[in-house]
């Protein structure tokens, strides 16, 4: 296309952190401390920087930093002493007022906390702010080519070494790829730099220009050279009449509009060679050289995605049902699925990266204390659930103001379930939604309400008991009769559940999985002892053998061999009454689904489960996700957290298509990738 269009990806960065400060840089997993280092981030916002006196130049990339946080005070007495007694000198403030933490890493497992203590309070104040403003700035994930390089020649030049100086070892890491560090010192030495493997380069003498020469004598665009032949004929030029013809046979998108996209002529043409070609008699005569097409060709003219498209462009005034939401599946792990590990910062890290559905798997805590979250019985560790909501309170809406589903997966006792609801209200606050918005009240045939009329709003994705039941049972909790409503062997719990139709049968007080149950999670066949109490096959093979000797094999039988425990019917009136537009319940089938026309109601369904409605009534499927939510999550065979491909489930519409956030693999990427569009809002 003809009309040009201004890609403006930067955030300002503030003058204090062009300036710089001074901190004091530690690390207790390694016990290290590195005192009176000077702290600055350059103009573009890429990089934090810093350099002490007889160290080496370090940096961490803005684009990998999720989080800024006030910090803490250091557990190891060394560190914290050293810090006092530095501050003797200069500090002012105790170590938590004067400390910053700057999360980072290339994925949402493996995080690194840098800390930086400060001089006084008000100095790490302006850096949590002045950092926080500038990160998590996606428009810069796509930059082009050229800047990319700007990006890395920066990098190279702020890693001085002590002598300030750049170390010729440190460039041919840089081009370490395929190409031996011989032919590299080759190249520095033609440009006239400095090329033994030892050397040092004088940072002014490297020059970008001279880091682009190095580039393309490294890595030559032979595309492009190719290209260039072709339209010049063998010249060493392409005349404007030549330019126009190309960008309008080969580079315009024919599906354009023609006014609001013009074709290219000879005034566009010229504007594009003044911009990109360097010689100024190819200019003056309209042409442009091999290196002016090159210099094009990587310019944010030629970017790979829709630019305009990562601002929020989408209509966000429809209903929520009408947009694909941003979904996590059994967010805590950090890994497998069996055996694995829980993490509070996993729900910190997705959050932030813009997910706007997270899981929680709540489970009693130990002697009934506090309720926890876990992989059911299959052998994770489990976190706390009130530290979940307070990471969930703290990240929702760093990156995007648009509403936060919990999609509670709840195993608790009804005595739990009321502190899953009080932490939920007073941890949250105005942000928990606890009733429906007067405008779109929870009756038949009224739509879900926008996202725009949800924002900063987190909503409850939990079974929910029928209106009356809810009320009568409400009434008795607030009158203080708790004795009649907490009790957990109620046998037809089921059948006061909206959606349920009811047990068909109870068996040692085990509640039984419906076939599409809202997303149910693994627990072995139970068998009871003759104390009454219960006990698994893989409990007592475990006891024989540890989750960290099996075999692949053995964890999919034992995974397979699973009978599966869905969510607790017995539900508590107060977390009932704060479920309203995210009401899932056993899928009754699309005629049915139609025929009541609610649109508050949802449904879950395995990948399989969902792969089989395509197949047999896709039109139907679609048809029900224009009206209500639907969730698709991971099979239970996928021990190893791996992911299944979303678009197939995009296609049809589906809006919560959950993925296992830990696992960067192809369909993992196509979902960070597809969330960037639309402002990254989720």
């Amino acid at each position: 296309m003809s009309k040009a269009y201004n890609f403006d990806w930067q955030i300002e960065v503030s003058p204090r952190l062009l300036k710089g400060d001074y901190f004091d840089r530690w690390d207790e997993e390694n016990a290290t401390l590195e005192q009176n280092c000077l702290f600055r981030v350059d103009t573009y916002g890429f990089f934090i920087y810093w350099q002490s006196e007889g160290r080496d130049g370090q940096v961490i990339e803005l684009s990998q930093v999720s989080d800024i946080r006030p910090g803490k005070a250091p557990t190891d007495p060394k560190i914290g002493a050293d810090l006092m007694a530095n501050a003797l000198i200069y500090g002012r403030g105790n170590i938590d007022e004067r400390t910053v933490t700057i999360c980072s890493g290339i994925d949402f497992v493996q995080i690194s906390h840098t800390n930086i203590t400060g001089a006084d309070p008000p100095t790490a104040k302006a850096w949590i702010e002045g950092l926080r403003k500038i990160t998590h700035n996606h428009k810069a994930n796509n930059i082009c080519p050229t800047t990319i390089l700007r990006k890395h020649w920066m990098k190279i030049s702020f890693m001085l070494n002590v002598n300030q100086k750049i170390p010729v070892r440190s460039i041919s890491k840089t081009f370490a790829s395929g190409k031996t560090e011989k032919r590299i010192f080759e190249i520095l030495k033609e440009l006239g730099l400095p090329s033994g493997k030892n050397d040092e380069i004088n940072p002014n003498d490297f020059t970008f220009e001279k880091f682009c020469d190095l580039y393309h004598k490294i890595c030559p665009r032979t595309d492009i050279a190719v290209l260039f032949d072709e339209l010049s004929g063998g010249k060493d030029y392409i005349t404007t009449k030549q330019f126009v013809e190309w960008l309008n046979e080969t580079q315009r998108d024919p599906r354009l509009n023609e006014i609001l996209f013009p074709f290219y002529d000879t005034n566009s043409a010229l504007r594009i060679i003044d911009r990109y070609e360097l010689r100024a008699n190819y200019r003056d005569r309209g042409h442009l050289s091999c290196d002016g097409l090159t210099r094009y060709l990587m310019s944010d003219e030629n970017a790979p995605v829709f630019l305009d498209r990562l601002e929020v462009y989408h209509d966000m005034e429809q209903p929520l049902c009408h947009y694909l939401i941003n979904s996590s599946h059994n967010t805590y792990l950090q890994g497998r699925q069996f055996g694995g590990r829980s993490s509070v910062e996993m729900y910190r890290q997705v959050l932030l990266a813009g997910c706007r559905c997270i899981e929680l798997d709540c489970w009693d805590g130990k002697n009934d204390s506090e309720p926890i979250i876990t992989h059911g019985k299959a052998m994770c560790s489990d976190i706390n659930f009130k530290e979940v909501i307070f990471a969930i309170r703290d990240t929702a809406f760093v990156t995007s103001d648009y509403p936060v589903i919990l999609s509670f997966e709840n195993h608790c006792s009804r005595l739990q379930q009321y502190k899953l609801a009080h932490y939920c209200e007073e941890i949250l606050g105005d942000l928990l939604l606890t009733k429906p918005l007067d405008t779109h009240p929870l009756e038949p045939g009224v739509p879900l309400p926008s996202p725009n009329l949800l924002k900063k709003k987190i909503l409850i994705k939990n079974k929910r008991l029928k209106p009356e039941v809810e009320k009568h049972q409400l009434d008795l909790f607030l009158e203080g009769c708790d004795s009649e409503i907490n009790n957990d062997n109620d046998l037809d719990s089921a059948a006061n559940v909206e959606g349920e139709d009811g047990p068909t049968a109870y068996v040692d007080n085990l509640k039984l999985r419906d076939d599409d149950d809202d997303e149910a999670h693994p627990e072995l066949n139970v068998d009871i002892n003759d104390d009454g109490s219960r006990r698994t096959i893989l409990g007592q093979i475990m006891k024989l053998k540890p989750s960290a000797n099996l075999s692949r094999e053995e964890e999919e039988a034992f995974y397979n061999g699973y009978q599966h425990k869905g969510a607790t019917t017995n539900i508590h009136p107060l977390l009932s009454s704060r479920v309203n537009y995210t009401q899932p319940i056993k899928f009754p089938g699309f005629s049915k689904a139609e025929e009541r026309n609610i649109h508050y109601h949802m449904s879950s369904f395995s990948e399989n489960v969902a792969l089989q409605h395509l197949r047999q009534n896709p039109i139907e499927f679609v048809n029900y996700n224009k009206r209500q939510l639907s969730r698709v999550y991971p099979k239970g065979g996928r021990v190893d957290s791996s992911n299944y491909m979303p678009q197939i489930f995009w296609n049809a519409g589906c809006q919560m298509v959950s993925l296992n956030f830990q696992t960067p693999d192809l369909p993992m990427q196509l979902n960070l990738g597809k969330f960037e569009y639309n402002g990254n809002c989720g």
